[in-house]
């Protein structure tokens, strides 16, 4: 972390360009601006401006992140939703980033996961050690276990 004091505009305006460049939690901010030497009253007014400008908006941060860690990851919504809390973000927006992701791909690329893991089980013998070989997986990534019995189900 970055030691250096900074006035309080000074900070406000590393603040900002810390949020254009990507989007932020509001706690990942509040680290940053306690690390630039500011008190908790500063860090509050600084970051009800940051909001006001919207730089700062935790609803678009958590639609954001849920939508990139179900592309690129391949998260499912537990996953998603408890890295979510860790950040702490509130639960309603929480639960308008899960809402936001498609259903079908959500259906579609647990499916594909699924098939990906059958395809690396093909030496396995025992049918209940590759079911459960198949569930941990799939639990690991985040995905549902009554969406996953329903595949692992129809083996």
């Amino acid at each position: 972390m970055n030691n250096k004091y900074y006035s309080k505009d000074e900070a406000l305006q590393k603040a900002k360009q810390y949020c254009a460049y990507q989007e932020r939690c509001h706690a990942e901010v509040k680290d940053k601006l306690y690390s630039f030497g500011q008190n908790k009253k500063d860090v509050d007014e600084l970051l009800s401006e940051l909001i006001s400008d919207n730089y700062l908006n935790e609803e678009r941060f958590a639609i954001m992140y849920a939508g990139g860690k179900f592309r690129m990851k391949q998260w499912g919504r537990v996953k998603i939703q408890y890295s979510l809390k860790q950040k702490q973000v509130s639960p309603y927006c929480i639960k308008k980033a899960l809402a936001a992701i498609d259903e079908s791909d959500y259906k579609r690329t647990l499916a594909k996961l699924f098939e990906q893991k059958l395809k690396t089980l093909k030496g396995e013998k025992n049918i209940f050690i590759k079911k459960r070989k198949l569930q941990d997986h799939l639990i690991q990534k985040g995905y549902e276990t009554d969406l996953i019995r329903g595949l692992i189900s129809s083996i």
